[in-house]
């Protein structure tokens, strides 16, 4: 009877003794996939994926909302912008990114951001009008009420 040799490192070895083995063969492809994977999640994360119908949108591809049918403290809001302030919250004017790309696309800096008060909510809520171009002039203003996931265009 002829015994096969083992050496005591190899596969065949961890398998007699009952052991795993060590995969030494599906190392290099496992790390790959480990970097592959990473890679694809940074991908996500720089360049979110929006909706095709909302990505790089025309302001007339975008629906629009008369001014005096939004809510009364959006109304204010407005009134507020178009006189360049006083505002109610630090953050109102700062730079808007567009970062979900919902919004036509523009240079940075062009849009800028405003707090609609939510009434009975503790933080700034989730409602904003965002308008591009001259802060006093704009070119465009658009709300959202659910937090830049959807926007009207602010017709007077």
């Amino acid at each position: 009877m002829v015994v096969p040799h083992i050496s005591p490192g190899s596969d065949a070895a961890a398998a007699t003794a009952g052991r795993p083995s060590s995969g030494t063969r599906d190392r290099p492809l496992a790390a790959a996939m480990r970097v592959a994977a990473a890679a694809f999640l940074l991908f996500l994360f720089l360049f979110p994926v929006v909706p095709a119908a909302h990505a790089r949108a025309t302001p007339d591809a975008l629906p629009g909302v008369v001014l005096t049918s939004l809510p009364p403290e959006a109304r204010e809001v407005y009134a507020q912008i178009r006189k360049g302030g006083p505002f109610r919250y630090d953050r109102d004017g700062v730079v808007f990114g567009n970062r979900e790309r919902i919004l036509p696309a523009r240079s940075r800096g062009y849009y800028r951001e405003y707090t609609v008060p939510t009434p009975g909510a503790k933080n700034r809520g989730a409602r904003r009008i965002v308008c591009g171009g001259e802060p006093r002039v704009p070119d465009a203003c658009y709300y959202t009420d659910d937090h830049y996931q959807s926007f009207r265009r602010i017709r007077e």
